[in-house]
């Protein structure tokens, strides 16, 4: 079996609501999921998922390829491209070959991929985040009893401008999650908006009130003696990696002590997270995915031995998707069909998807203003607000 050429396809997720973080939210309820299927000589078709931009780039390493040879062929797409660097969307289409080169390989293999990797039980044990800055707090509390509904006792949040704000949320999700456990684990993600001292004065104050089990990059995500500095200046652990591209941008963190868990994006692709995996448990680290649209790394994350909890953002599908999961227990229930088990309907996709224009602000699109603000407030956002003399203290700041 030889790999022959790739189809791009971009369909849509339609979370019922506004998505975001600190930096900003995404304009409509529907995003775009990128789509990738690799095509073979022998008529059989690998699903990868995630942007995949520079795939020209890359594909030339994998083209007339045996697909099984995944882990070689993964060297080889960031081989081809050592000189001129494989970060940011180049990464990405590493990533989205990568998922269909495994899921090709299990489907030969006639297994799920969780069964080829060599996970031994499908359930994936994980926690509900609904990237929920931009819901009121009504919604907030709707969104995370459906979540409580499928069994889950664990909840990020979104926040990092108003301690006030966000500790009303932390206690209103808490309460929601003991219909299933007396002591919910509750974490929350700053996504790099915050200086070393924001951060350890902000999380101070939200655990005089609430226990936290981990801050996620609360400072920028390279800022080695930035995350050991807030590690040391709070109770919750520190988590960061889903932004890194590569092994070498860990080494660092990992070298400062500046991690207690170790994180790994899926769009970046199934070796990546392996490895990534094993470089943890060499430090006696947890290692937690960072969810992408149908949860691909959860076939990987049974098969490692110091997984901690995958994220589950949402719990349906994107548009002409459908996956082999179910939500149970507070967790994911992997199914039997060979590969990633994802069946894509192109005549659906293809039927009169509108693309959105490119969002000019959101959670992708970093606040000029990030990190250097004196007083943390909803109400700044993106005003000039900043400077020692126009501040002013504002209810809930920090």
């Amino acid at each position: 079996m030889k790999i022959t050429g790739y189809r791009s396809l971009t369909t849509k997720h339609d979370w019922g609501r506004l998505i975001g973080d600190a930096n900003g939210v995404m304009p409509d309820p529907r995003t775009d999921v990128h789509v990738l299927i690799l095509e073979t000589d022998e008529g059989l078709e690998g699903v990868g998922v995630g942007a995949h931009g520079d795939i020209d780039r890359v594909f030339a390493a994998v083209e007339g390829e045996d697909p099984r040879a995944v882990s070689a062929l993964y060297d080889r797409m960031l081989d081809r491209v050592f000189k001129s660097g494989h970060a940011g969307a180049t990464f990405g289409a590493i990533g989205a070959i990568d998922m269909a080169l495994w899921d090709l390989k299990a489907k030969l293999a006639g297994e799920p991929l969780w069964r080829t990797l060599g996970g031994r039980d499908r359930y994936v044990p994980g926690y509900a985040s609904g990237l929920d800055i931009a819901v009121d707090d009504e919604a907030l509390v709707g969104l995370y009893g459906r979540f409580a509904e499928r069994g889950f006792s664990a909840a990020k949040l979104k926040g990092g401008h108003d301690v006030e704000h966000d500790l009303r949320r932390l206690e209103a999700v808490r309460d929601v999650l003991r219909r299933n456990a007396a002591r919910p684990a509750l974490m929350f993600d700053a996504n790099e908006s915050w200086n070393r001292s924001q951060a350890v004065r902000f999380v101070t104050a939200l655990e005089r009130r609430v226990e936290l089990t981990w801050v996620e990059e609360p400072v920028r995500r390279w800022d080695a003696a930035g995350l050991a500095s807030v590690r040391r200046g709070i109770r919750a652990a520190v988590a960061t990696g889903e932004n890194l591209t590569g092994l070498e941008q860990y080494r660092p963190l990992l070298d400062a002590d500046a991690v207690d868990i170790v994180q790994a994006g899926c769009v970046w692709g199934i070796t990546h997270f392996l490895r990534v995996a094993a470089m943890a448990h060499g430090r006696d680290l947890p290692v937690s995915p960072v969810a992408y649209h149908t949860n691909p790394l959860a076939h990987a994350a049974v098969a490692v031995p110091n997984h901690l909890a995958f994220e589950v953002q949402d719990l349906v599908a994107p548009i002409g998707l459908s996956v082999d999961q179910e939500f149970e227990d507070g967790g994911i229930v992997l199914g039997d069909e060979p590969g990633l088990g994802i069946a894509v309907d192109e005549e659906r996709i293809r039927a009169g998807l509108v693309d959105l224009p490119a969002a000019t602000e959101g959670p992708h699109v970093r606040p000029r203003r990030a990190g250097l603000r004196i007083v943390l407030d909803a109400a700044a956002g993106e005003s000039d607000r900043v400077g020692l003399v126009r501040d002013r203290p504002q209810p809930g700041g920090v």
